[in-house]
């Protein structure tokens, strides 16, 4: 089969989502259709209240649409229970945080083993692939260093390393320049540039136009539906 004919690995067809506070309903997706190819570069741009922490929330199965097929890796994510949707989280979504979710009194190579643990691998199996994945991201001098003594980047780079240690089919990335400064922010975008190079899937979350730029493509949510966006 043709790589242009393979099955995507993100498919939402006709998502909602619809929040019910009671006496009312308020919806924040509304039939988002969309595709992502495997090995894709894809930015989803929008302001607050777009909709896009919900996207976030369904593509990384923290929630469930309300209507609507979600199909992650070849798994229709509506057919499992609340465990089979910690499984495939912890065994096919990398995440990556605005604000790095990095345990505070915890060095960076235990950080990255951390979601090794769940996947029940053995400590000395953890730490090997977690000490590789900082030395490929630059880490290799810092592996005992808690996110105190790490500046912003340090921090985005471990938070990276432990999406890639579990080798997830991919990476979610919540608008991850948005604590660092320019020149960090620049730092880890080209990162993803360099992940996505190597083959990775890579859905990047962000409020701003310039740091979707970096994606192969981007889609707009306004009021929750979604639109391609054009590139000069």
């Amino acid at each position: 089969m043709s790589s242009l004919a393979a099955e995507p690995i993100i498919t939402l067809d006709e998502v909602s989502r619809v929040y019910d506070l009671g006496k009312v309903q308020v919806p924040a997706l509304n039939d988002v259709t969309l595709n992502v190819a495997n090995g894709e570069f894809l930015a989803i741009v929008g302001p607050s209240g777009s909709g896009k922490s919900t996207m976030m929330n369904i593509l990384g199965c923290l929630d469930r649409p309300t209507s609507g097929r979600y199909v992650l890796d070849g798994q229709p994510v509506d057919e499992l229970d609340d465990d089979g949707l910690a499984l495939v989280r912890s065994r096919s979504i990398g995440f990556v945080f605005q604000s790095y979710n990095l345990l505070p009194r915890t060095s960076a190579l235990e950080n990255v083993a951390t979601p090794l643990m769940y996947q029940g691998v053995g400590r000395k199996e953890r730490l090997r692939r977690a000490q590789s994945a900082l030395e490929r991201l630059g880490l290799g001098d810092r592996l005992h260093h808690i996110p105190s003594e790490l500046s912003g980047g340090q921090q985005q780079r471990v938070g990276i390393a432990r999406a890639l240690v579990t080798e997830p089919a991919l990476i979610l990335a919540d608008e991850p320049t948005g604590n660092l400064d320019s020149h960090s922010g620049a730092e880890v975008l080209e990162l993803f540039g360099d992940l996505h190079a190597l083959g990775r899937t890579i859905v990047l979350i962000t409020h701003d136009g310039a740091v979707a730029a970096a994606a192969d493509r981007a889609v707009h949510l306004r009021d929750g539906q979604i639109q391609e966006a054009v590139r000069e």
